[in-house]
């Protein structure tokens, strides 16, 4: 790590505080009170490569958004959407809605057509906030608004209305308490449609203290936002927590692997968070003799391969923290340092519970081999509940459906798969739609991704579930690679041989190998669109046929017709969506 300049103090753990709270050492119980403590603040608010703002600059901004948002509103719900890459404005707006006891929208600018426009009216969006792409991604799209309720921030008009409010005074509106609606986040629909998680101004002001004891935020703080802001992990993890602390808030417009390092210097970065595709592409760059002469002390994020987290700390030096959560909730784990690798922690209570979905009843616990292999999966693998965690919930947007799924028998069901070992240690394994049934057995497609990912080639993979021509599921597995012409599946094949802790019935039958694979906005690789496409892709297919070592060979059209024809035969071919 580089030394500090003398100018700059860099955070520890041990030096962790509160932040500004009301005076008496209470802390805030709404997003909006946080923003008015900020008042007269001139520590950095939030920075750019062009400009730096102060807290009490960013306050301001967002009273004058909070005015101007008040100016358009019609009746209906107070929900604003906003399409915009991270920029200021983007955190403007959050302040102002805060302000104005308004609900911000992220609008994943990923989404495109029938989707976004789905997305969008589902919401009830009075008012969006974009820029002139923004505008021509809307284009065409029927979203019950006329042209005047899009604020375009690029735009003369839009700097003219800014300027109009640009003297409004820090405040917020008298109906703005804990439980005001301040957010609509849609999940990232990796493997189903997205849904609308509500939260509110108190919930997210609760997580902002949390969230700064757990991972250590302090004033000094210098948090480089390069996740997008329409995601919980950007909101939850970074901004809040800095807002809390009063640290800096540095954009990027986006990730990218190349300008990861360049813009923490430039920034003097000392905390990110990231999800593991993120964290995968920025594995796969040339190291570089000084990567770890940077001020970056830590890291929060989801997702990643336990030896991507490992080069990650060789490499640049910052301690990572793993976490688990969902926009849904959070809470469920606890940090242990002794936490064997692949471990989130231990369960944060005794309601943390792995259950079978049909009985109810716990599940038992997992036996590991050395290799931290699940040796009694069926017996030790189930859904992560929260057998207190209903009232904690705050419901999804409009979708009473979803709503009945996620609480059930008074629990709250996450969703997802895991175990606990036998020392206590909890662990993720998947989405409950990761769950793979070949040959009777069950196995976990977040277990494959692990092992596929230790491949030099492989910067980013999905594992899925594809029907069998004749019964059950078969293991296929999409991995994205710098250059897939170059691809060599014989050494590919060696490798999964190789491999002692990949179960005999874990080795994918089919590998499609792509040199971008779909994602959602933020960076998880978006299954149910490769499940949907299966073998039916332009993309190079690889296929293992028969029993023995893995032996790949690359699917032709007339092959992918003879696989049609075969689920054709035995009356399957409705499980081919063709």
């Amino acid at each position: 790590m580089c030394s500090a300049s003398p100018d700059m103090a860099f955070p520890s753990r041990t030096t962790a505080r509160a932040g500004r709270t009301d005076g008496t050492g209470a802390q805030h119980d709404t997003i909006a009170a946080m923003l008015l403590d900020r008042v007269g603040d001139t520590h950095p608010g939030v920075r750019t490569r062009e400009r730096t703002w102060s807290w009490d600059a960013v306050v301001r901004e967002s009273a004058t958004r909070a005015d101007l948002a008040a100016a358009h509103r019609v009746p209906g719900p107070f929900h604003i959407g906003v399409l915009l890459e991270n920029t200021p404005e983007f955190l403007f707006w959050l302040g102002g809605a805060a302000l104005a006891g308004a609900t911000i929208v992220g609008i994943n600018p990923t989404r495109r057509g029938a989707e976004l426009e789905a997305e969008i009216r589902y919401v009830d969006c009075q008012l969006i906030v974009t820029d002139a792409k923004g505008r021509d991604q809307l284009a065409g799209l029927d979203l019950g608004l006329d042209p005047d309720r899009l604020l375009l921030v690029d735009s003369k008009e839009y700097a003219d209305e800014v300027a109009e409010y640009a003297n409004a005074v820090p405040t917020r509106a008298a109906d703005v308490g804990p439980e005001s609606l301040f957010l609509l986040l849609f999940t990232s629909g990796t493997t189903g449609m997205s849904k609308a998680v509500r939260c509110s101004q108190g919930r997210l002001a609760r997580l902002a203290y949390t969230n700064s004891a757990k991972y250590g935020h302090v004033r000094e703080d210098v948090d480089y936002c390069c996740m997008p802001l329409f995601h919980g992990n950007a909101l939850m993890a970074l901004w809040a927590p800095a807002l809390a602390n009063g640290a800096t808030v540095c954009l990027t417009p986006k990730f990218t692997a190349s300008g990861f390092l360049p813009d923490v210097r430039f920034f003097g970065a000392t905390f990110f968070t990231y999800v593991g595709k993120a964290l995968g592409y920025l594995m796969a760059t040339p190291e570089e003799p000084d990567d770890a002469d940077n001020t970056l002390v830590r890291g929060f994020g989801t997702e990643a391969s336990p030896e991507d987290k490992v080069e990650f700390v060789r490499r640049f030096g910052a301690e990572l923290f793993e976490g688990y959560g969902s926009s849904e909730g959070a809470g469920s784990v606890a940090l242990d340092p002794n936490a064997p690798e692949g471990a989130l922690g231990r369960p944060a209570n005794e309601h943390i519970a792995i259950v079978d979905p049909e009985t109810l009843a716990d599940k038992a616990r997992a036996q590991l081999d050395e290799h931290g292999r699940v040796l009694n999966p069926d017996e030790a693998i189930g859904e992560m509940v929260d057998k207190a965690g209903a009232g904690k919930f705050e419901g999804y947007y409009k979708n009473e459906k979803a709503l009945a799924e996620r609480i059930r028998h008074g629990w709250y069901w996450t969703g997802d798969l895991g175990y606990i070992d036998e020392a206590g240690f909890i662990y993720f394994a998947g989405r409950k739609g990761d769950w793979i049934r070949v040959d009777g057995e069950n196995t976990s497609a977040l277990m494959i991704e692990r092992i596929l990912k230790r491949h030099p080639d492989v910067v980013a993979c999905g594992v899925f579930a594809v029907p069998d021509p004749r019964s059950g599921d078969q293991v296929m597995a999409a991995i994205e690679v710098d250059d897939p012409d170059a691809f060599d599946a014989g050494a590919f094949a060696r490798f999964l041989g190789e491999q002692s802790d990949l179960g005999t019935k874990s080795a994918p039958r089919f590998v499609r190998v792509s040199a971008d694979l779909p994602v959602t906005g933020s960076n998880k690789v978006l299954k149910r669109q490769l499940q949907t496409e299966a073998w039916h892709t332009r993309e190079a297919v690889f296929r293992w046929v028969g029993r023995g070592a893995p032996e790949y060979l690359p699917m032709t059209d007339a092959d992918r017709k003879a696989l049609d024809d075969e689920f054709a035969a035995y009356g399957r071919l409705r499980f081919l969506g063709v």
